[in-house]
């Protein structure tokens, strides 16, 4: 069960002036299942986009990157879900440009203006015969308001379709963001095997989408992890039609700016975080959360440290306060200078460890209490600067096992 999670609804997702959505059952992998989507995007949309660090990335992570290397203008995107088209060689590649080709023939546009997205098993071979039959019903089917819709036909072992929605007013004018993701394991920054796809109204120059949507991963997606595995295929879009009306944002520093880097974000977390809600097995929500580093990248490690480890996260699934776990990952995060007696421990508001040592106030009692919960605060003052960084991570459970050992079933 998703951890203090729920399926949107539909008339909470704002559209966005200058998007469409249509989904359909194409039989990738299982029939009966809507596993084809389309987004369509008026002339003039810009798009930018952040991918996976893994070096044995998908075919349509390569051909995402060489299109949109050639220019932010685009007008379509097509995912399916059921075959990640990733360890398929050149035959992917090619089966990956044919669905391009035929979108791009269908829409009267060309194929470096077609953005193709895969999520599913590896080493595969892509069944684009049946992605060719079913993009006439995905187009028939696009809707401004299909956002829900969208977010169900890009799941996997999702349990519950992921979407957020946020409106802000920039000068004088509403401006909506809102955006889809799909992932629940295999989950690992650099990015992690999600896509996401975040689309504003916004008017704003497009050289500024690239290190917006850097920006937004950076503070989301790449904050989260549920098994440390890097996927082939991850992959986080941010659109701008630049319909909305507002005077173009020209500075993401300024007033306009920062109000849509505000937006953005905060959908994008909101996205990344129901990804970790929706982990597979997961029963706990855990943020944590590091301070006082000389720099947030020692922050980071000491957090994934802590994120990543399988001690850890099975001793949160079992509810059992074994917090010396909590204090080893922190130890062999590669900090060469960290001076161990500066450390403090807190779960929540139980503080469990002073200059690191178990505190003579704390409780074993104490800590269960807070280990039961469905939600937890794992905090670390490393007592050595001001820098600060937070992580979101879920528990082990039985359940990921089986999820995984059965996957390909």
């Amino acid at each position: 069960m998703p951890v203090n999670l729920t399926a949107p609804n539909p008339q909470d997702l704002h559209p966005v002036a200058g998007v469409q959505l249509g989904t359909t059952m194409a039989g990738v992998r299982k029939a009966n299942r809507r596993d084809l989507t389309v987004v369509l995007l008026e002339p003039g949309s810009s798009v930018a986009g952040v991918f996976t660090k893994n070096r044995f990335c998908a075919a349509p992570v390569q051909i995402c990157r060489d299109h949109l290397a050639a220019g932010p203008a685009k007008r379509a995107i097509v995912i399916n879900t059921g075959n990640a088209n990733a360890g398929t060689g050149d035959d992917g590649l090619v089966r990956a440009r044919t669905v391009c080709v035929a979108l791009a023939q269908m829409l009267d546009i060309a194929p470096e203006e077609v953005l193709p997205f895969s999520t599913g098993v590896i080493m595969e071979t892509l069944p684009s015969e049946r992605i060719l039959a079913g993009l006439p019903a995905a187009l028939a089917d696009a809707r401004p308001d299909h956002w829900a819709e969208a977010a169900a036909g890009i799941m996997t072992t999702d349990t519950l379709p992921k979407a957020a929605s946020r409106q802000v007013v920039i000068g004088g004018k509403t401006v909506t963001v809102t955006g889809i993701s799909k992932g629940a394991g295999m989950i690992r920054p650099n990015m992690a095997t999600m896509l996401g796809f975040v689309a504003t109204d916004a008017a704003i120059d497009p050289a500024l989408l690239q290190p917006l949507v850097t920006e937004a991963a950076n503070r989301s997606f790449n904050r989260i992890t549920i098994d440390g595995d890097t996927s082939t295929n991850d992959s986080f879009l941010l659109i701008a039609t630049h319909q909305a009306g507002n005077p173009a944002i020209t500075a993401l520093d300024s007033v306009d700016g920062q109000a849509l880097r505000a937006a953005v974000v905060a959908v994008s977390q909101q996205l990344a975080q129901a990804i970790v809600r929706d982990g597979e097995g997961a029963t706990k929500f855990i943020t944590v959360c590091i301070e006082g580093g000389r720099t947030e990248d020692e922050c980071l490690q000491a957090a994934y440290a802590i994120a990543h480890s399988p001690l850890v996260k099975t001793a949160f699934f079992a509810s059992d306060p074994n917090l010396g776990r909590i204090l080893a990952a922190v130890g062999y995060a590669g900090i060469a200078d960290l001076d161990q007696t500066r450390i403090d421990l807190y779960l929540d508001e139980v503080h469990v460890v002073h200059q690191g040592g178990r505190r003579a106030a704390y409780r074993e009692e104490d800590g269960q209490r807070v280990m039961q919960q469905a939600e937890i605060t794992v905090r670390v003052g490393l007592n050595r600067g001001d820098a600060a960084a937070t992580v979101w991570t879920c528990d082990f459970s039985h359940e990921y096992v089986t999820i995984n050992a059965d996957y390909r079933s």
